[in-house]
């Protein structure tokens, strides 16, 4: 749904929703992945195992935290390979039907054909890595090496007076956005030559 058409107060309070909305979502996500990382690491280190397979991870989790352990612990990998999913299908569908100079409508056939592609390739994928604890290393290797692209991309579309006005980033903004945007190459390609 386009706003700009409804007057600058309306944008000035979609604005902030937007903000509300992003940092809350991203404070909760991290809250949740630091919470998973540090309590598997503590658990795993403290009882010197090397997890290299998520049976693995599942079989050590139920002796050292009980049994419902491993329920929970599918039910968490289950819902976060839900959400990215959903995600992923969301964007595939927002790209293809901004090719067609259109919004994201899951209805409209454009939005749904980038959603179907992403899902053939997400179980296409699956069908082919043998190794589900590798696949699922690889995935995000492969998330976080894009994301400097990401990164840019948006910096430089948010820091476009064309593209946002008057909304458009600052340019102490923009130099702080810069800035992170490096620190996230950088520590891509740290990963990247780490593996």
């Amino acid at each position: 749904m386009h706003f700009e058409g409804q007057g600058e107060q309306v944008i000035e309070e979609r604005l902030r929703y937007e903000l509300f909305d992003t940092l809350f979502s991203m404070g909760v996500g991290w809250a949740i992945n630091s919470a998973m990382v540090i309590l598997a690491a503590t658990t795993f280190f403290a009882h010197g195992i090397v997890v290299d397979d998520l049976t693995v991870a599942a079989a050590t989790l139920s002796p050292i935290l009980g049994p419902v352990s491993s329920t929970i612990f599918a039910v968490a990998l289950l819902f976060a390979g839900l959400s990215s999913s959903v995600t992923a299908g969301m964007v595939a569908g927002t790209i293809t039907a901004g090719m067609f100079d259109e919004e994201y409508d899951i209805h409209d056939r454009h939005s749904s054909i980038g959603v179907a592609v992403c899902f053939v390739g997400a179980v296409a994928a699956c069908l082919i890595v043998p190794n589900p604890f590798e696949g699922l290393i690889w995935s995000q290797a492969l998330l976080s090496l894009q994301l400097p692209i990401t990164v840019f991309v948006l910096i430089r579309l948010t820091s476009s007076r064309r593209v946002m006005g008057k909304y458009a980033n600052s340019r102490p903004l923009n130099a702080l956005l810069v800035g992170i945007g490096a620190i996230v190459t950088v520590l891509d390609i740290v990963l990247l030559t780490e593996m």
